[in-house]
């Protein structure tokens, strides 16, 4: 990174330093997911009931945001040598963004390989994003030395300015789902309550919510007014089986009333 950001002063590329801001923000995320996971691994306590799982969803909208504040250096940089072309050294720029390519290439290879959820997508989108702009720059440079039209390297950067775009704004508003709790995007609640209302002896569902814990983690919680309380547990167990078999939820907290009860309380 740092060898990429003296190579981009010294041949004046844009498109090098906007690939190695981008790098920067790569290895700051590496750096934020192996303290996440480490953190993750602190077992839950009375003050932290569901551990610390909740850090890897903070870790990833930190690299969002990273990834969002560099766009916003390259674009105001990038439109500046639009309007006031630079001379780029086309050849060195080729060669480093040739050896850049390789080296994340290499990086996406081994964390594709890797399990893990929202994080760790997070970083290697990171590395994929680096790679199509380490592409991108090799092409500029070819234009530069093949032309000599410089004003490709700031148009590349802008290219690269729209790759981390997609990718930080995906990661954040993911992150931000998870954070206001809301329900998990692969769930569909209305089949949810349907489903659950087809169990043999439940009456009727309400206060149903689906929240994400953290990525592969998500959690429900319902009232279930059912015919006869004398089963509840029966139907508690139905109940659950369904929740993990055909929507793969397996922290459930159901509450079980009788008609009576939700009569009171004025759910029926």
């Amino acid at each position: 990174m740092l060898l990429e950001i003296g190579v981009g002063l010294a041949a004046n590329s844009l498109a090098l330093l906007a690939d190695a801001g981008h790098m920067f923000t790569d290895a700051t995320s590496l750096a934020i997911s192996l303290a996440a996971v480490w953190l993750v691994a602190i077992p839950a306590n009375a003050r932290m009931t569901y551990g610390y799982h909740r850090l890897e969803i903070l870790a990833a909208l930190a690299n969002g945001i990273l990834l969002l504040a560099v766009t916003a250096w390259i674009i105001v940089e990038a439109l500046q040598r639009i309007a006031h072309p630079l001379p780029v050294r086309g050849p060195v720029v080729l060669a480093m963004g040739i050896a850049g390519l390789g080296v994340n290439l290499a990086a996406a290879a081994i964390l594709s390989r890797a399990r893990g959820g929202l994080n760790l997508r997070g970083a290697l989108w990171h590395v994929i994003s680096d790679a199509a702009g380490s592409v991108a720059t090799v092409l500029a440079a070819v234009v530069i030395v093949l032309t000599g039209w410089t004003i490709a390297d700031p148009l590349i950067s802008l290219l690269i300015a729209a790759l981390i775009i997609v990718g930080g704004m995906r990661i954040v508003s993911e992150a931000v789902q998870v954070l206001m709790e809301g329900t998990p995007l692969h769930l569909d609640l209305a089949a949810v309550e349907a489903a659950m209302r087809s169990v043999r002896g439940v009456r009727s569902v309400h206060d149903l919510h689906a929240w994400t814990v953290t990525s592969g983690l998500c959690a429900l919680s319902a009232h279930v007014v059912v015919a006869d309380i004398g089963r509840a547990e029966e139907t508690l167990a139905a109940l659950k089986e369904l929740l993990l078999e055909r929507f793969d939820l397996v922290h459930t907290t159901l509450q079980m009333e009788s008609e009576m009860f939700a009569e009171v309380k004025g759910h029926v």
